[in-house]
């Protein structure tokens, strides 16, 4: 199964080629929202790790802290980005199209106000931080029911 380290720095490559900066805090939201329509649409996730629902939004701890030294500055391009199979990268660029021109906190105002981030935090008051884990089965449905209406 693809990581999501991998599709991190595959996310990372391909804002580079496309001219878009992506700092830690814009990258977790693209790969919630990689993660979250690929449960909707293909009825399983595309990497087995799981999301927090942190006070700025869904965040993968051990990713965050990999990216963590670059603060809110942009990440360099990998070195070598991740070869993943055809049909992820073609679902990664779909996603990518809607979400990668938007910025980090257009991004982080749209996934806090989304059912699978309030519903993990449970009414914890929204500065106050969460390990709270976001339910697949939650962004599941909250993305079906947005691709249903769409």
């Amino acid at each position: 199964m693809t990581t999501a380290t991998q599709v991190a720095e595959y996310l990372i490559g391909l804002a580079h080629t496309r001219g878009v900066s992506i700092n830690n805090a814009k990258l977790q939201r693209l790969l919630y929202y990689v993660q979250a329509w690929h449960l909707a649409l293909r009825n399983r996730p595309l990497f087995g790790d799981r999301f927090q629902a942190w006070i700025y939004g869904p965040a993968i701890p051990h990713v965050y802290w990999a990216y963590d030294p670059h603060g809110w500055q942009e990440i360099p391009c990998p070195e070598s980005i991740p070869v993943l199979p055809d049909v992820e990268t073609a679902f990664i660029h779909e996603v990518a199209e809607g979400y990668l021109p938007l910025d980090e906190w257009e991004l982080e105002d749209l996934a806090r106000s989304e059912a699978p981030w309030l519903n993990a935090r449970g009414g914890i008051p929204i500065e106050d931080p969460s390990t709270a884990e976001i339910s697949e089965d939650d962004m599941c449905a909250y993305y079906r029911r947005i691709e249903a209406a769409a």
